[in-house]
């Protein structure tokens, strides 16, 4: 059996993206005014949907509550057995359905009207029950199902759940959501990570540091080195002024000079004045950003002209910064 699968995708593809395209038109005042209830709501957001709109209602929710606007879902045959308790009279209810007639909902659109709940609707019906019970409502409809028998929801459904990024991107920028913000509301992921970690909750500190004074030879601050395993040292004066610092990149540097004599030499003779250097209070993932520059493996951690700490890149990993 031979049959032409890509241009079967293609074709779905081309109708799905004309239905996210015909929304355009659609951003109006309604969708305004479901923005405004939202901000304006002092409690949580509840999604409710039936079948493939309930799918769609869980992972708008999940998107409101990942940037700022709490929300949760509320299966609508749920909500009749002991559910409708989940939901306050401060919070807003944003119903799903593409008939607009759900029978499952209707139940439940009733008890919310008579809680005087506010309810936004995203339907493909404007005339429907379910649209003429909201506060407002959101036009969701579609000329035809990527679905070749134009019953499988598939363009309605991609509709929908662009309609919700939609909102949840407009509500974003309107709280002013920041990325440390984001990061709050996914502390488990790597953008999480690498938006609350800084540099002094991984540096190593105290005796950690690896650390000697000026006048400490070059073997002293090669067992230094190796002591704290980071692959450099500070150089410190008496009051932890950073001086320098000595990697192994220059201990290679060192022993190409043949008249060097490393028991005997002093570390302030061959080490790096201008070493770069971050803020123990900023980002770790600043560090890296550093590092990346300058071709660098390891970095010093200040409080103003004072050494407090170190890291390498293998501390950036192991804390999965990157």
């Amino acid at each position: 059996m031979s049959f032409d699968f890509i241009s079967a995708a293609k074709q779905t593809i081309e109708l799905e993206a004309q239905a996210v395209t015909e929304l355009l038109a659609r951003i109006d005042n309604s969708f305004t005014q479901a923005c405004q209830l939202i901000l304006a709501c002092k409690g949580k957001v509840v999604l409710t949907g039936m079948g493939k709109s309930g799918h769609i209602a869980r992972k708008i929710a999940a998107t409101l509550s990942s940037t700022g606007t709490p929300a949760f879902f509320v299966h609508p045959g749920e909500a009749g057995h002991g559910d409708m308790g989940m939901i306050s009279e401060q919070d807003l209810v944003i119903a799903i359905s593409n008939s607009g007639n759900t029978s499952e909902l209707l139940p439940v659109i009733n008890l919310i009207k008579r809680l005087d709940i506010s309810l936004i609707s995203l339907t493909g019906d404007a005339t429907s029950t379910i649209a003429t019970q909201s506060a407002t409502h959101l036009d969701i409809s579609v000329t035809k199902e990527a679905c070749p028998l134009d019953l499988a929801p598939t363009s309605s459904t991609t509709a929908t759940l662009v309609m919700g990024d939609a909102l949840a991107v407009a509500l974003l920028q309107a709280r002013g959501f920041k990325a440390q913000d984001f990061a709050r509301a996914h502390p488990g992921g790597a953008l999480g990570r690498r938006l609350l970690i800084k540099v002094a909750d991984i540096m190593h500190s105290g005796s950690q540091l690896p650390a000697v004074a000026p006048d400490a030879t070059i073997s002293e601050a090669i067992l230094e080195m190796t002591a704290k395993g980071l692959g450099m040292t500070a150089i410190i004066d008496a009051q932890d002024k950073l001086l320098g610092i000595f990697t192994d990149g220059d201990l290679r540097r060192v022993f190409s000079q043949a008249n060097l004599d490393i028991h005997t030499t002093a570390i302030a003779e061959v080490m790096i004045t201008n070493c770069k250097t971050i803020n123990a209070d900023e980002l770790a993932i600043s560090a890296v950003n550093i590092m990346n520059k300058h071709a660098i493996n390891a970095i010093i951690a200040v409080a103003g002209d004072k050494a407090i700490g170190a890291l390498n890149m293998h501390d950036l990993l192991k804390e999965k910064i990157i």
